[in-house]
């Protein structure tokens, strides 16, 4: 039993917290989770879990971001000086050996299987194409630059086919 002053009060520690008053912990960084890639200086690192048909989207990802933004960049041939939307995806899932030829948006809203994929998702429709890869996005459209790049902003989802492929 604590002691209590003349008026029956429990005393305090400084800043009005009783000695009995449970403690919050200290704010802990929130774990990583699984499969998501981390972002450093703009280049995207994969995870140490990922399969190596995903570290080489990625690193082809990386090898790409910093080309501008061509329309029909990426079609004639996977080796471009800039790529558009589907073009930029082609490339990294060809890199990935997933992708034979370069492929349009509306194309590729019927590639791979249908749905979200653990690792890599294609979201296309007949206009823009985009990727997500170990929780990071892929996208010639966003904030910033545009071309090809790791994307951090937020980004509209309605209206676009989710694809992946077989296992990933």
């Amino acid at each position: 039993m604590l002691p209590t002053d003349a008026g029956g009060i429990t005393p305090t520690a400084p800043g009005g917290v009783s000695p009995l008053t449970p403690v919050a912990p200290a704010p802990v960084a929130p774990a990583p989770q699984a499969h998501t890639a981390l972002l450093s200086h703009g280049a995207a690192i994969a995870p140490a879990d990922a399969p190596a048909a995903v570290r080489a989207a990625i690193a082809a990802a990386n090898h790409i971001r910093h080309k501008p933004y061509i329309w029909g960049g990426g079609h004639g041939s996977f080796r471009a000086r800039g790529y558009d939307c589907s073009g930029s995806v082609s490339y990294v899932l060809h890199a990935a050996g997933l992708l034979s030829f370069p492929e349009v948006s509306g194309a590729l809203a019927h590639w791979g299987v249908k749905g979200e994929g653990k690792w890599i998702t294609v979201y296309a429709n007949g206009g823009h194409a985009f990727m997500i890869i170990a929780g990071l996005r892929f996208d010639t459209s966003g904030a910033g630059q545009s071309g090809p790049r790791w994307r951090t902003d937020s980004r509209w989802f309605r209206g676009f086919h989710r694809r992946h492929p077989a296992g990933l």
